[in-house]
């Protein structure tokens, strides 16, 4: 179930475990703290659930931050779901509700409305006005009315630990497969094909989809490996992020290229899951010196994909 917003009066709960984040990429550090909390729902035959916030806070209280999210409110709500959760509580977020009190806070979503028995929060979690809710508070407050509190400790992969800032530089980078290490899956942006230059091909001979992508954050720009899901199948591929700079002024796109496919695109939603950064986006002296490397970036992307 998932539940936008938790109103005041009759609630839906008996007894929870309960987390809370802003769970954005929903990455390895958040499902080691997902499967905890329903590992625990299950020993104490209560509901697993997860309480997240919408719009991002740092969206409402540093906007100039322009902070580039790694994953859609739908998505982040599909990967929390796809955990194992039985519930999904998104609350609104405001600054009004940025100005509640910690205490305040535990007393009108834990206590009234969640009915925690169990809050699983990452080390370093804060909450509340300030950010003056902590563990400490969680614990003493737990000690008055009867929850417990657990803490899951950072999650590490490949000597680092895993954030969601990391992987955002990661991917700035064109860091794709430490991206997915650190996240779990390889990193995806969804879009809708729109119509593009047309230059595919006609001039090139590989015909592309032009996405518009929904998500802030497209990775550093450069020729891809990736695997397309268009329906439900999932489909591979070769993927371009930039300007195009042998042609000039190309405007900034995400094109991608399926591999032994025919057919029209148009309008449909895909989703692009980048798995492996083939090189960067360069200028050729002719568009027959683009069209071969082009060629070689497509036998590329199959021996990658091949092999994965």
């Amino acid at each position: 179930m998932v539940y936008h917003d938790l109103p005041a009066g009759a609630s839906s709960f008996s007894r929870t475990v309960v987390t809370i984040g802003n769970f954005d990429g929903v990455h390895l550090g958040h499902r080691a703290i997902l499967a905890r909390v329903i590992h625990r729902a299950r020993e104490l035959d209560a509901q697993a659930v997860a309480v997240t916030f919408e719009p991002h806070p740092l969206k409402v209280l540093r906007p100039e931050m322009n902070l580039p999210l790694l994953t859609t409110p739908e998505q982040k709500i599909g990967l929390l779901t796809a955990a194992g959760l039985d519930a999904v509580v998104v609350l609104p977020f405001t600054r009004e509700f940025a100005g509640l009190p910690a205490r305040e806070f535990v007393q009108r979503y834990f206590l009234e409305r969640l009915r925690v028995r169990e809050v699983v929060v990452g080390h370093d979690y804060c909450f509340g006005r300030g950010r003056e809710g902590n563990i400490d508070l969680l614990k003493e407050m737990g000690e008055k009315h009867g929850f417990t509190v657990q803490v899951v400790w950072a999650v590490e992969a490949d000597n680092a630990v895993v954030s969601s800032s990391l992987i955002r530089a990661l991917l700035r980078l064109g860091k794709v497969e430490e991206a997915a290490t650190l996240l779990g899956r390889p990193y995806g942006v969804e879009g809708r094909v729109v119509h593009g230059k047309g230059r595919g091909g006609k001039l090139l001979g590989v015909p592309t989809a032009n996405i518009r992508p929904v998500n802030e954050l497209l990775p550093a720009t450069g020729i891809y490996a990736v695997r397309v899901r268009r329906g439900g199948e999932t489909l591979s591929g070769a993927a371009n992020i930039g300007t195009c700079p042998t042609f000039e002024n190309g405007e900034f796109s995400l094109e991608v290229h399926l591999l032994d496919f025919n057919g029209d695109l148009y309008a449909e939603n895909l989703g692009v899951q980048f798995v492996a950064r083939l090189r960067e986006e360069r200028r050729f002296a002719s568009i027959e010196a683009l069209a071969a490397q082009i060629h070689a970036d497509i036998a590329a992307a199959r021996k990658v994909l091949a092999a994965g």
